[in-house]
């Protein structure tokens, strides 16, 4: 077995995953602070259901920074592969959590969207919206960089979280426009939040469909399938390939096979082809860390 992992290039990544995710909790306490200040201010429902959801980007930051730590430790005894699947777990986590969050959101949006609203909502409030959607589209791009980078599922659906907080602004912007100009439908405040709920639970599902797969042990696609194969078949000692096998590991893939060979070829023959083999998988196959590779007697007659 040969798990690709390397220790510099490893140490390297968990430096960009928490630089960018430290990054995260502060602009998050920062937009928090602006979006509940304003929206109180400004008597804007929605702008303040914008603010939880921005609170809620801290619990998945905090879930990255405390978890990186973990999944990116090396192979050991116990766990032969690495800990990648507690990268899978912490994406889970972050999709359960946006879920409950925007469950909360919609339930209050609909117990509040049939009471009159004393206060008009202001203009003031829309300071908290637009400042969102400019700095969390800017964190998003760079995580979602950082996390294609280094290959991290939970960085990738860090970033997915950042870009909801980013869209789910505009409702609120939207609802804050319409209610300040016109007081009587200020209902509109609530039906925004509403809609940020919605959203959020979309995000979440996206978040949560691919962990789940993983934890379900799903192989790869037919496309990578195909192109493992042909890898193989281009290596000039295999006499053909059958009975692929793949699974998916966090954002990369384990693969074992069957390679056909000469039958009258000696075991050292054997050896050196199955290390081909390996080796010609691992460099250019789709995002594999491990393949093993089983030899067989090719045999050419009925």
């Amino acid at each position: 077995m040969n798990i690709k992992i390397s220790h510099n290039k490893n140490n390297t990544n968990v430096k960009q995953i928490k630089k960018i995710t430290w990054t995260g909790i502060a602009l998050n306490l920062f937009l928090a602070f602006i979006k509940f200040l304003f929206g109180f201010i400004g008597a804007s429902h929605a702008v303040i259901a914008d603010a939880v959801h921005s609170i809620s980007d801290l619990s998945t930051d905090l879930a990255v920074l405390l978890g990186v730590k973990y999944w990116s430790a090396p192979p050991d005894k116990n766990h032969p592969y690495g800990h990648r699947r507690i990268e899978t777990l912490i994406t889970l986590a972050i999709g359960i959590i946006l879920a409950f969050i925007a469950v909360g959101l919609g339930y209050n949006s609909l117990t509040s969207v049939r009471e009159i609203h004393r206060e008009q909502t202001s203009w003031i409030a829309v300071i908290g919206p637009l400042l969102s959607i400019v700095f969390k589209e800017i964190l998003y791009r760079w995580t979602l960089k950082i996390g294609n980078r280094v290959k991290s599922t939970a960085v990738i659906a860090n970033s997915m979280h950042h870009r909801s907080d980013a869209l789910s602004s505009l409702p609120a912007l939207i609802a804050v426009t319409v209610s300040s100009l016109n007081p009587e439908l200020s209902y509109i405040d609530d039906i925004g939040a509403l809609i940020i709920s919605v959203f959020i639970l979309k995000v979440s599902w996206d978040i949560v469909r691919p962990s789940l797969i993983e934890l379900t042990d799903h192989g790869a696609s037919e496309k990578d399938r195909e192109l493992i194969k042909n890898i193989v078949m281009n290596i000039e000692s295999v006499k053909d390939v059958h009975a692929i096998r793949t699974r998916k590991f966090s954002s990369n893939l384990v693969v074992d096979l069957h390679v056909l060979v000469d039958p009258d070829i000696s075991v050292r023959e054997g050896h050196c082809i199955s290390q081909e083999v390996e080796d010609e998988i691992l460099n250019k196959g789709p995002d594999i860390i491990d393949v093993v590779v089983h030899i067989e007697p090719f045999e050419s007659g009925p």
